[in-house]
């Protein structure tokens, strides 16, 4: 199920957008809930969330497969451990196959895997068996990423898992649809072009505030 809810055209920063989705996810009932950060940009969002559940902080990394010669293209995803995923559609538009993507696959997954050592290189990751877990995002353009960490969550056996994010497009909305029990997004503009578009500050979230975040949910 999609819950959209009216709001303004931009939210000032992730903080914001996180606080916002807080306020909705904090009048629903969770059993042992865990929110998970996409990394890096879904981090700060998750923060919020977090702090107002009095949850249990991680990341989730998943790298988008971008198409050659264009990698501000997604057509697909991949995290660091579960399967790749692809717009089949847009594949086949480009005239693309998923066997020539294989070195650009392989190369985000090591980034995947590379990031998820760094994030956890003092620590377990969380386990997600028999939990509430809320994966963040801070909007969806394709809902790529969010797919290719949905179906590798599916796979730690989580008691439900639900997408919380502040902005997507319709159509990432509709793809993500079947991959949650739950999918809460506060808007989805007609006139979506880019998530930046909808903050004030998108400035790009680095390792250290990632570290600096979960370092945060520890000592709490």
């Amino acid at each position: 199920m999609t819950r959209t809810t009216s709001r303004g055209p931009v939210f000032a920063d992730r903080g914001e957008a996180g606080r916002d989705l807080a306020e909705v996810l904090a009048h629903r009932q969770w059993s042992r809930p865990l929110v998970l950060g996409l990394a890096r940009g879904g981090v700060p969002v998750a923060v919020e969330i977090a702090d107002r559940l009095g949850a249990a902080l991680d990341v989730v990394v998943a790298r988008k497969i971008g198409a050659p010669g264009r990698p501000e293209l997604g057509v697909g995803a991949i995290t660091a451990d579960g399967p790749a995923t692809y717009d089949d559609m847009l594949l086949a538009k480009l005239g693309l196959t998923r066997q020539q993507l294989f070195d650009i696959c392989e190369r985000e997954q090591a980034e995947a895997r590379r990031r998820e050592t760094v994030y956890h290189a003092d620590r377990s990751p969380e386990s997600r068996d028999d939990r509430d877990v809320i994966l963040v995002d801070d909007g969806l353009a394709t809902g790529a990423t969010a797919t290719a960490a949905l179906r590798a969550l599916r796979e730690q056996r989580p008691a439900t898992v639900t997408l919380a994010v502040p902005v997507a497009s319709s159509q990432a909305a509709a793809a993500v649809h079947d991959e949650a029990d739950e999918v809460i997004c506060l808007s989805q503009p007609h006139e979506f072009q880019s998530v930046g578009q909808w903050y004030g500050d998108f400035s790009q979230t680095t390792d250290e505030e990632v570290l600096a975040a979960l370092g945060m949910s520890r000592s709490r």
